[in-house]
């Protein structure tokens, strides 16, 4: 650490930090007891995730599945659909196996040494982190979104917080700031480790934001190197931002009697564990607004699209009495019989979904289509369902919409 931070400036910050705690510490429901599988189940919902949307998850997460037991034994199924809507899925999977293997090799008991912690799927430096400091009051350092921008404009750092350099150096920091040893505290449990680390985040959170920080009424402000520099609007230094790439998809919803066709994703796939309807990318042309006037669809960067459809619904259609016209689509049509086995030769525009998904932006189209036939491609994976099992798979966010429009 530099020079300028030595025991003394220690003491004196987490005396700062702890005492702005005691007034303006947020109350979380995984903060109400120090239990460490649902301080775990917290952590995991934050990762990419804001507290505020967080919250009703966990409730009904808790709710469900109270303890590591009831987690381990569950279905993967059972707990992607409770997962459903909080997005990156493969947290979910990692839980689920993670509560096995505590069952398993821990006795159902949390291990409470970092490097065990570090073990369990889906648990980083900074979650095992915050689940030795937050659940067994251990001095462990952490650095997520909200501490690396504090952290950040503290040491009024040039790097990007996400760069190899600017990791080092937050990390290298909130180590040395969790220290027992400079912190005049002793090694072993210690109620402070918990209360520091949350203030920090706190902090970070509602003070330190990342627009427009509040350093007037910023306990840290003696402290800070980017108020002494002028440059708190500067830092942390913004990282490139990532090249998205377009993608046209189709989703199509398939009736035959009172079923509809879905399938599981699979490894290595968009969704993994969750399912979804016929889905296939196309080619940029077939969404181009001439080819989309040819089978009567409304471009989705229409004026009048909320107009196109509901005057479409005034018409016959295949699944209500009032809908859209259907039209027909030779390449979609092979594109569902080499996917399904299935001939579908006429579809219904149902609706337009924009959404984005890591590093692609997605427009997707979403058909409707009737079939005679049921019999389907052995190995095509795709399964006929009632609408009470669809109701009650766990699905993508987007085929959610779909059946919800079914």
């Amino acid at each position: 650490m530099p020079d300028t931070f030595d025991a003394a400036w220690q003491r004196s910050f987490r005396t700062a930090v702890l005492k702005w705690y005691k007034s303006h510490g947020r109350q979380l429901p995984w903060r109400v007891s120090a239990v460490p599988y649902r301080i775990w189940i917290s952590e995991i919902m934050l990762q990419q995730t804001t507290v505020a949307a967080v919250i009703p998850y966990f409730d009904r997460f808790i709710s469900r599945f109270p303890d590591v037991h009831s987690l381990a034994s569950a279905e993967q199924a059972d707990v992607l659909r409770l997962w459903e809507g909080l997005g990156y899925y493969s947290r979910a999977r990692n839980l689920h196996k993670a509560a096995q293997m505590i069952v398993d090799q821990y006795a159902g008991e949390f291990p409470a040494a970092l490097e065990d912690l570090m073990t369990l799927p889906g648990v980083g430096r900074y979650t095992a982190g915050a689940i030795a400091s937050f659940a067994f009051h251990q001095h462990a350092p952490i650095v997520e979104a909200n501490t690396a921008r504090l952290y950040a404009r503290l040491l009024a750092l040039r790097e990007p917080t996400a760069s190899t350099a600017g990791q080092k150096a937050l990390w290298q920091f909130a180590e040395w700031i969790a220290s027992p040893a400079t912190a005049g505290k002793k090694s072993g449990r210690d109620p402070e480790a918990a209360n520091f680390n949350q203030a920090v985040m706190d902090i970070g959170s509602s003070v330190c934001r990342p627009v427009d920080p509040d350093c007037g009424n910023c306990p840290l402000v003696k402290f800070c190197g980017s108020v002494k520099a002028g440059l708190q609007a500067q830092i942390p230094v913004a990282k490139p931002r990532p090249e998205f790439t377009q993608l046209h998809e189709i989703s199509l919803a398939v009736r035959h009697g009172n079923q509809w066709l879905l399938r599981e994703c699979q490894p290595g796939e968009r969704w993994t564990g969750l399912w979804d309807f016929i889905r296939f990318q196309v080619p940029a042309e077939h969404f181009e607004p001439s080819s989309l006037q040819n089978f009567g669809i409304p471009s989705p960067e229409s004026r009048n699209l909320k107009k196109a459809v509901r005057r479409g619904k005034e018409q016959p259609s295949l699944f209500h009495e009032t809908g859209v016209p259907t039209f027909e689509s030779p390449f979609w049509t092979a594109m569902v019989k080499e996917r399904t086995g299935l001939q579908i030769t006429r579809f219904e525009f149902s609706q337009w979904i924009r959404h984005t998904v890591t590093r692609y932006h997605i427009q997707l189209l979403c058909l409707n289509a009737l079939t005679d036939h049921s019999e389907l491609r052995i190995d095509s994976g795709y399964q006929w369902m009632s609408r009470e099992q669809v109701d009650s798979l766990p699905l993508s966010t987007t085929a959610r919409k779909v059946a919800k429009s079914i």
